[in-house]
């Protein structure tokens, strides 16, 4: 088990454990720093049948009043709609600003979870149980929460931080090839912005065989960036490594390529872009693209830089006229590009330019 402390310059803190067997000591973990008392637990319904109720069981026998609230699995859950109904759902259970909500399942759970419990009476606490390694090592961490519009991803969101977050490694066992190939692609991405030797798991190693050491790399990372730059007004910005082209692709696929296939796709469209600018030199160009096609993730993108352009243009990350997209300069080291958004469809197409 390995235990970390984010603390933001807000003075707030909280750890972030990774190990195996976390699932039935969460309870107890949970009361050894917030008072037992309501919690309720908000999951899909994938997740539902495999740890619902073991993780019911442990904040029951750890003195918390439990209830729990299924929403249907998927990107479609992060909706205004949904969102209404877990408002609903905290009222109906009486919970109060001592009262705790828990997130578990994968990014959509968390996002959904931690917007609603930032929201209800103007802010109660949560914490975050993530079930899949594309949250483990990214969205559980750094207090993002948000759901989507019909004009774009995240487009309602705040920022809050959660309580604790609690990563059980075996839940990593029941997800699909897609599903852990998502999480890989944010680790790569990590790797990329500032850990060189995360990247060389992904690109010589098992990653299977390296799960605790991965997520806490990842974490320690995002951590370090958090810490500094809690609400994205300077660095945290540097966390968007290929995500201004993985959203649009998300959104023109409406969602049928996944986030961690959509980033991988973004960035190795902003890598042979940044070669095609001279920031980076080719030969690691060709590592990225290698290392993202070795963990069964697309480099290949299918729209134009047209369309991309086009949907980038009204993204949370556009601010007036211009817009900030992350490019690689080596692996391990990553630069803040800001440019006009009329600039943003030739971005796209130089890193688009290889593809056959």
């Amino acid at each position: 088990m390995k235990t970390q402390i984010l603390t933001t310059p807000q003075g707030e803190s909280y750890p972030i454990v990774t190990g195996h067997n976390l699932l039935a000591q969460v309870g107890q973990m949970t009361a050894e720093r917030i008072k037992p008392c309501r919690i309720m637990i908000v999951t899909d319904s994938n997740v539902a049948p495999l740890y619902l109720a073991t993780a019911k069981k442990s904040f029951e026998d750890a003195g918390f009043s439990v209830f729990a609230h299924i929403v249907p699995a998927g990107e479609d859950s992060k909706s205004a709609a949904v969102f209404s109904e877990l408002l609903e759902a905290f009222a109906e259970a009486k919970m109060t600003r001592t009262d705790l909500a828990a997130a578990l399942g994968g990014g959509v759970i968390g996002d959904l979870t931690g917007f609603t419990a930032g929201c209800y009476l103007r802010g109660i606490r949560f914490i975050q149980i993530p079930t899949t390694l594309l949250s483990a090592v990214d969205a559980s961490v750094g207090g993002k929460t948000a759901i989507n519009l019909e004009h774009g991803k995240n487009l309602a969101g705040l920022f809050h931080q959660p309580k604790g977050v609690y990563c059980d490694v075996d839940t990593l066992k029941t997800l699909t090839p897609h599903e852990m190939a998502d999480g890989a692609a944010e680790a790569i991405k990590t790797g990329i912005l500032g850990d060189p030797e995360l990247f060389s798991i992904y690109e010589k190693s098992d990653p299977a065989n390296e799960l605790v050491n991965i997520i806490s790399r990842a974490v320690a990372y995002k951590s370090m960036i958090v810490t500094e730059d809690p609400e994205e007004h300077g660095v945290r910005k540097l966390l968007n490594l290929g995500h201004t082209a993985a959203h649009a692709i998300e959104r023109l696929s409406n969602f049928e390529i996944s986030h961690g296939h959509a980033v991988s796709i973004g960035t190795a469209i902003v890598s042979r872009a940044a070669v095609k600018m001279g920031i980076m030199k080719s030969d690691d160009n060709t590592r990225i693209l290698n290392t993202i096609l070795r963990s069964g993730l697309p480099v290949k993108c299918p729209y134009s830089a047209s369309d991309m352009a086009k949907i980038a243009a009204v993204d949370k990350k556009a601010a007036a006229s211009e817009i900030t997209v992350i490019l690689p300069e080596t692996i391990g080291r990553c630069r803040m590009h800001k440019m006009p958004i009329s600039e943003l469809e030739a971005l796209f197409a130089s890193g688009l330019e290889d593809e056959a």
